[in-house]
């Protein structure tokens, strides 16, 4: 069980926010007369530890008070670095749900030109309201439910950005999914592109943090295949065993699979698995791969597995 230690709210934009101690908190909008309520990141969360962590490295003359790094709600006892999106947090009579973790720092931020620093890019939770209600220093501060499996996809297809051919592989994955307890989290169609594939597995993992990533499309020989090449550079930790599990049971449909250039591997708490282009292989993949992964998510999820 936690703590709310600060409710911090600011009036107006670009100004610092300051904590009043109680605040009412609004459904699907965020803290009552915060200026930045009603956005896309409704409320913001920094835990205490982090805070004082900060406050040990900087310079002691510096004041640091609750509010400046952006955060709304400062709580204490809960292991914010460790939610992902979909974890629900009781704040008080509020009821949060995780939206997005980190966020890309402003330029003019106030603590970073002072000190050199801010932590709210690596360490800030940002939640959505799902029930509204009051919430005051001291109010106790909980996750109630664990985040559900989640999975997203990325499809790397010339046609189907530019608009000649419609993508049904993503679709194909999301009901799939579905169907094994996973809930969509996030779609994408990019182009061919190497860069571009690598900067959002980079985003879709580091921000949205889902249980799965998959790819669908770009693992062959074609010249503008170059999915396995952008996911090798996002990667933290390799993971070959399922790419080659999915090669040998594709080999058993059709010998074509042995050109597959597909690959399996981690980024923190993802595991990014490139699928083939075709609803069809699609199908045939995602239903054969799904069951094997449940023990590595939990791995990954820090969950025992008992």
């Amino acid at each position: 069980m936690g703590t709310v230690n600060a409710v911090c709210i600011s009036e107006k934009k670009g100004t610092v926010k300051h904590d009043i101690g109680k605040c009412l908190v609004i459904k699907g909008y965020g803290l009552a007369n915060d200026a930045h309520a009603g956005s896309e990141r409704q409320v913001s969360l920094l835990s205490l530890e982090s805070i004082q962590a900060f406050r040990e490295r900087a310079d002691n003359k510096v004041d640091i008070p609750f509010g400046v790094f952006g955060e709304n709600l400062v709580v204490s006892g809960i292991d914010l670095l460790h939610c992902a999106v979909g974890t629900r947090i009781r704040c008080g009579q509020a009821l949060l749900e995780v939206t997005q973790i980190g966020k890309q720092c402003h330029t003019n931020c106030e603590i970073r030109s002072i000190t050199g620093d801010c932590i709210m890019p690596r360490e800030g939770v940002f939640a959505k309201v799902l029930e509204g209600g009051y919430v005051t220093v001291g109010d106790a501060a909980d996750i109630v439910t664990s985040r559900p499996l989640t999975v997203a996809v990325i499809t790397s297809s010339d046609r189907a950005f530019f608009g000649g051919y419609e993508d049904k592989s993503s679709g194909v994955i999301e009901r799939i999914a579905a169907e094994h307890g996973y809930s969509a989290v996030g779609k994408t169609i990019l182009p061919d592109e190497e860069d571009m594939i690598y900067r959002e597995i980079v985003r879709i993992c580091d921000e949205v943090h889902p249980d799965v990533l998959f790819t669908t499309g770009g693992t062959g020989f074609g010249l503008r295949d170059r999915v396995p090449e952008a996911t090798v550079r996002a990667a933290e930790r390799n993971a070959p065993g399922i790419a080659d599990a999915i090669r040998a049971h594709s080999m058993k449909i059709t010998p074509n699979a042995v050109l597959s250039r597909a690959v399996s591997v981690i980024r923190g708490r993802t595991l990014i698995i490139n699928l083939p282009g075709s609803p069809k292989a699609v199908e045939e993949c995602a239903g054969f791969v799904l069951p094997l992964i449940s023990h590595g998510i939990k791995l990954l999820r820090g969950e025992d597995d008992k």
